[in-house]
């Protein structure tokens, strides 16, 4: 199989692939990431999922038939406190409240992944719990100004200096946390290649 084709353009997802040697062609998707408000929350990563992947298929029928056949990735991540998803800051402000939540509780982070080509789909889901050390506002503060995390659900990337001062530990896959669970994924792939290519 000639790679396959990962809809996004996480740069975190790109890296994991990369390092787990699957070879890849990026094509972003560009379908709304929306929900049933009525949804359980474990079910909404993978419902976005889908919606990515199908987006990206019919681009590459209409776009790109180089690529039809080959499987495509599509994967959504969140952060889930209590029951509540938290999706990415819309700024400053959002970021520092978002932390101040998370700051000294335990709090699920739900990966959604659908693989889908012409003719088969498939899917899954992956959580991670992730403990948050109590945060001060100054660190707070540092990190949003420093690192300007407005493109990670939670406002945090736990490969991040929050990572090594701000979380106590996890239980599950750290790499779920950066926004691929790898080692699962590479469960459900037909074949993996050697060669890493990134467009």
């Amino acid at each position: 199989m000639n790679g396959f084709i990962l809809a996004s353009q996480s740069p975190r997802r790109k890296q994991l692939l990369a390092w787990a040697d699957i070879e890849f062609d990026v094509l972003v998707s560009e379908a709304e990431e929306d929900f049933p408000a009525e949804m359980d929350v474990q079910d909404v990563p993978v419902y976005i999922a889908q919606k990515k992947a199908i987006a990206v298929q019919e681009k590459i029928k209409a776009e790109f038939p180089m690529h039809q056949g080959k499987w495509i990735i599509a994967a959504d991540t969140i952060v889930v406190l209590e029951n509540e998803i938290i999706g990415r800051p819309m700024d400053r402000a959002d970021a520092i409240t978002i932390l101040q939540k998370l700051s000294g509780k335990t709090h699920r982070v739900i990966t959604g992944v659908y693989l889908i080509n012409d003719s088969e789909s498939r899917n899954f889901s992956e959580t991670t719990l992730v403990h948050f050390h109590p945060l001060t506002l100054s660190q707070i503060e540092y990190y949003v100004d420093q690192y300007q995390p407005y493109d990670k659900a939670g406002a945090y990337g736990i490969q991040d200096w929050i990572g090594v001062v701000g979380i106590q530990g996890i239980e599950g896959d750290f790499y779920n946390v950066m926004g691929l669970p790898v080692s699962k994924l590479l469960s459900y792939l037909p074949t993996t290649n050697t060669t890493t290519t990134t467009k």
